[in-house]
């Protein structure tokens, strides 16, 4: 069985999401999607974020046809367990290219996928802000 491996924030559910999360799930067998929980966006985010509990997140991602299970992770370590025990095929966003990827070492193989402008969680708080 091939695995696929997808892990983010997810805070606010937008098309560039989808798109990537059908893109993945195209690559193998399993997509497994791994978020970052509620304490964790807002040590990455800042105070106002997460705007969606990482139980609602989850709720949304496990409903999606393209995806398989989703796993809550509060560490980077617990991010790399993960990829450990998975030892998947990975796929991030292409603005990772040169930077280090937790869990790595782990997958047999890092696939880099194009964002789609101008989908961003940060725009849609933006716009929604703005309105």
């Amino acid at each position: 069985m091939k695995q696929i491996f997808v892990n983010g924030t997810f805070d606010i559910l937008h098309p560039g999401h989808v798109q990537l999360l059908n893109y993945a799930r195209g690559l193998g067998d399993n997509l497994i999607v791994a978020i970052d929980s509620d304490r964790r966006v807002r040590e990455l985010k800042g105070k106002d974020r997460p705007v969606n509990s990482e139980h609602d997140r989850k709720l949304m991602l496990e409903n999606l046809r393209s995806v398989d299970s989703v796993w809550v992770f509060d560490s980077t370590q617990e991010l790399e367990d993960i990829c450990r025990l998975c030892n998947p095929i990975m796929v991030k966003g292409s603005d990772y290219h040169d930077r280090d990827i937790v869990g790595q070492q782990h997958c047999k193989e890092i696939i880099f996928y194009d964002r789609i402008e101008p989908y961003s969680t940060t725009r849609c708080i933006q716009n929604i802000g703005s309105r």
